[in-house]
């Protein structure tokens, strides 16, 4: 049985199984634009996330959430107690 190797400080996008994660994607392209984060802000947040050692296997380790769908709505913050963004 071949194991699967955790990917640390990695975004869903970039595991080898991303599309796994295609309705993510597709939940997030559609968002409606007065809720969602704009591009280069949402590339800043997980720009940020990709440095915490929190990340793990493209979830955050604090709350269970997958980062790219925490990042892409403007109101949502990073859960740590001194947040990255």
């Amino acid at each position: 049985m071949e194991s699967k190797r955790l990917c640390r400080r990695c975004l869903a996008r970039e595991m080898p199984d991303a599309e796994y994660f295609q309705n993510m994607y597709e939940y997030i392209a559609n968002l409606d634009p007065d809720i969602k984060a704009p591009d280069e802000l949402y590339e800043k947040r997980l720009s940020r996330c990709r440095e915490c050692d929190h990340l793990l296997n493209g979830m955050c380790r604090l709350c269970g959430c997958f980062v790219e769908m925490r990042a892409a709505i403007s109101a949502n913050e990073c859960p740590a107690v001194h947040p990255n963004w």
